[in-house]
């Protein structure tokens, strides 16, 4: 075991915080509603919230199957990004001819969250710093110039930084550049944002049900273990999760994501990493590491492997994985090395809806009377909210400027059944790992999901 793990407690340091609220009743007797909301987490929270701003009188209930935030919502790392095509060029690829809008729109929708935290004075330890993006190999560099170039061209203003200019803002021996989007992602304290929305959405009168996962769906009646809701209209936030529409099912599949959090950094040690800005950071590999400081000045160091299991399931022991813990241990010290003798105090994992196209997909059911919005693929803090919004525009029977544009009204391939899924995305996994280690160049397998549009470039 690296000896930074020694004392290493195993859960999320964000759901660990002593400010969490004391669990809700789970529902007991049948009722009915006007809009009944399928999960606690943010795409959920934010649809009975904003349900509620666009009509108080609008009886709303929200189930949660556990505890409100206790997946991806209370696991993630907190970067709240306006990106909603999860990157310019991910959006360039699929959405050409409306980027600049889904851009505006992604800006609009982060500059919502912040507004909506400011108005019920949410404290989810928000900090609009931004975030920064490194180069750690000579290849990766032209892809970063590039980057501030098709962000130009669509209206959004990044700036390149060299290595003596981005190791002036956070200090580590392997960067080599970087692009700083100083206005387009928020630090966030992920749980104290979804206990922060719960709270608000039962101020506004949500009726808010724990430990009531929806067993089945018929109409939009919703079965739990010991009750039925009936309700005139559903919002599915459903997330990794098996969604009680089997239709959707084959278009998410569950990518285990992993994180550790450090002991708080001394003075003399913010001192030695600079960070005064700090800023969120994320590295240009396909395998990926993103980091950032906590408001007590913790590192959060996250990221790089990404696993999936064969069939697919949701398993509480999936959440921690020694090996993956071992290797993120020993690349944040070769990261920053002047941290050398820093302690993890959490270490934790959970589960992302990914989705072949890498971005929240929505959609309507049972006469429009349901609705969903899910695979997000790691960038829900943010965009979760925007998928709030869709759906109630689609089961309200509105066209509005969201449900226009083609990324909402077109849908992902889906997930081949298994065992050629797992096969797949073993093939995949291993296809980045040696895009990596051969300067970026992808292979006849990645070139071919490219080609498709299964949009493995992350």
């Amino acid at each position: 075991m690296h000896k930074s793990l020694v004392d290493v407690e195993h859960g999320s340091f964000w759901l660990e915080d002593p400010g969490r609220p004391l669990p809700l009743p789970a529902l007991t007797a049948d009722t009915s509603c006007d809009l009944a909301v399928v999960g606690g987490g943010y795409t959920g929270l934010w649809t009975a919230l904003i349900a509620k701003e666009r009509d108080p009188s609008l009886d709303v209930v929200l189930l949660e199957g556990a505890r409100i935030g206790h997946a991806a919502s209370g696991r993630n790392g907190g970067f709240c990004a306006a990106s909603l095509t999860h990157g310019l060029a991910n959006g360039l690829a699929r959405w050409p001819a409306e980027l600049a809008e889904l851009e505006r729109l992604g800006a609009e929708n982060l500059q919502a969250i912040e507004d909506t935290l400011a108005r019920y004075g949410i404290d989810a330890e928000w900090e609009r710093t931004g975030e920064l993006d490194v180069a750690t190999e000579p290849y990766q560099l032209p892809g970063l110039r590039s980057a501030v170039e098709l962000a130009a061209d669509h209206g959004v203003e990044l700036e390149y930084l060299d290595a003596s200019e981005v190791r002036a803002e956070v200090a580590s021996p392997t960067f080599l550049g970087g692009v700083w989007n100083r206005r387009g992602v928020a630090m966030v304290h992920p749980a104290k944002l979804a206990w922060g929305l719960a709270e608000v959405c039962r101020r506004l009168g949500v009726r808010v049900y724990e430990l009531s996962p929806v067993l089945s769906m018929s109409g939009t009646s919703l079965r739990t273990p010991r009750a039925v809701v009936r309700a005139r209209t559903v919002a599915l936030g459903t997330n990794v999760f098996p969604s009680p529409l089997a239709r959707v099912r084959p278009f998410v599949i569950p990518v285990y994501d992993y994180a550790l959090m450090t002991e708080p950094l001394s003075e003399s040690q913010l001192r030695e990493v600079g960070w005064r800005n700090r800023q969120g950071l994320g590295d240009s590999g396909n395998q990926f590491h993103y980091f950032r400081l906590t408001a007590d000045n913790r590192v959060l160091w996250g990221g790089y492997d990404a696993i999936y299991h064969f069939g697919g399931r949701v398993r509480a022991r999936y959440d921690s994985r020694e090996a993956t813990y071992e290797t993120l241990a020993t690349q944040f010290f070769a990261t920053f090395p002047q941290l050398e003798g820093l302690r993890f105090t959490h270490a934790w994992g959970g589960a992302i809806d990914t989705c072949t196209r890498f971005s929240a997909f929505f959609g309507t059911a049972r006469s429009g009377r349901v609705a969903y919005a899910l695979g997000y693929t790691g960038l829900g803090v943010g965009a979760s909210r925007f998928g709030a919004e869709v759906m109630l525009d689609l089961l309200a029977g509105e066209s509005t400027e969201r449900t226009r544009t083609r990324m909402v009204r077109s849908t992902p391939l889906p997930f081949p059944p298994e065992p050629l899924r797992y096969v797949g995305v073993g093939l995949t996994r291993r296809s980045l790992i040696a895009a990596d280690g051969a300067a970026g160049r992808r292979n006849p397998w990645l070139r071919a999901m490219d080609a498709i549009g299964f949009g493995f470039d992350s």
